[in-house]
């Protein structure tokens, strides 16, 4: 039976990269888990050799319930990608850039792998990171992990309904699979993931006009405020991203999370995109503002406490790794071939719940319209 972890196969005679399930179908639950990899060569080994194994592990636990929609995509950070794998590098990946404002501040954390775990049900999720952790546990340092639930109507914590423009099939593809613009990296994409926490007493407090002239949006119907009356502040305003006449797309699958007795209520944001570009863009925008000052002042309630930027290489890329190889050989000509620019892969059972990312904006942004359940 195919992996959820690969997104798109062989339907021609030509050989083509098989990418990563990134715009996996969205799910009810969700794992966060963000790693550092230990010094020395053992533990690098250790994580390389996982590389090739995470397909069959995820197959495993998947067979338990077929129709529970378990997926994982894994990430590389900067520095992880340099000390596993070396050159050739993808071309945009640096580590996340953080951005201090005022008092608005966008923190970069450490973080050399990412796990993006989706389900139906949380015990999917729960025992493929910990399958996963008994194999690398001994090679790194956990930096952070959230257990993220969708909120009855696809609601934020805040209230309102959260990433509801996604792209969807092909478009979601186009929008964040990685082309011929990096043809050596074609089939991957990039990754920011922060972590939000909310001051709901503070937000809670304003009068629900005042909320929707900070999101953009009425809150009870979802429906995006008229340009006569919406500040140019607004989230989904400064999160609109276009170029050359076009808006350019994301994909987002936030998800809320909080532990009600220590009172912590906050946001998951995860934004993959063909570019980083496109999410340092509307976070520039959102933190700094457009103009300069003119911030998104959600940010008065949300405030930032993790930053870090991702490569997310193809599945092709990951089960060509292994503990004892250079990276040069993982684009040997035994590999299949990428695909070229005019046939760009494309993902595995596409999803008409697939995300999309119309509005640009953020996910503690992204408060837009189309229902997501499965």
């Amino acid at each position: 039976m195919a992996s959820n972890l690969i997104g798109a196969q062989e339907h021609s005679n030509e050989m083509r990269t098989v990418a990563q399930m990134v715009a996996a179908q969205l799910t009810r639950a969700a794992i966060f888990l963000v790693l550092t990899i230990k010094q020395g060569p053992e533990h690098a080994a250790t994580i390389k050799s996982f590389c090739g194994d995470l397909a069959s592990l995820l197959r495993a636990v998947e067979f338990r319930d077929i129709e529970g929609q378990l997926s994982c995509v894994l990430g590389f950070g900067s520095t992880a990608w340099d000390k596993l794998f070396g050159a050739p590098r993808p071309a945009e990946l640096h580590t996340f850039r953080e951005i201090l404002a005022g008092a608005r501040h966008a923190v970069s954390t450490p973080g050399d792998l990412l796990f993006h775990i989706r389900a139906k049900r949380m015990d999917l999720c729960f025992e493929l990171a910990t399958q996963i952790m008994a194999r690398i546990e001994a090679a790194t340092t956990p930096q952070d992990e959230v257990h993220g639930f969708r909120y009855f109507d696809d609601r934020d914590l805040i209230g309102f309904v959260d990433g509801t423009e996604n792209p969807r099939g092909e478009e979601a593809s186009a929008a964040v699979l990685i082309g011929e613009e990096d043809a050596a990296f074609a089939g991957g994409s990039y990754v920011i993931v922060q972590k939000y926490l909310h001051d709901l007493d503070g937000w809670n407090a304003l009068s629900t006009e005042e909320q929707e002239k900070i999101i953009g949006r009425k809150k009870l119907s979802d429906i995006e405020l008229d340009d006569s009356i919406k500040p140019s502040s607004a989230h989904n305003a400064l999160t609109t991203i276009v170029e050359d006449g076009k808006e350019v797309k994301i994909l987002r699958d936030n998800m809320p999370f909080g532990t009600v007795a220590q009172g912590e209520f906050g946001t998951y944001f995860i934004g993959y995109s063909r570019s980083p570009r496109t999410v340092e863009t509307m976070l520039d925008n959102m933190f700094v503002g457009r103009p300069p000052g003119n911030y998104d002042r959600l940010l008065d309630f949300s405030r930032a406490v993790t930053g870090n930027l991702f490569f997310v290489p193809s599945a092709t890329f990951l089960e060509n790794v292994t503990e004892d190889q250079d990276s040069g050989d993982l684009n040997n000509e035994d590999q299949p071939a990428i695909a070229d620019s005019s046939s760009a892969p494309v993902e595995a059972e596409p999803s008409p719940s697939n995300p999309s990312a119309g509005d640009g904006s953020l996910g503690i942004g992204s408060l837009k319209g189309e229902r997501r359940h499965e």
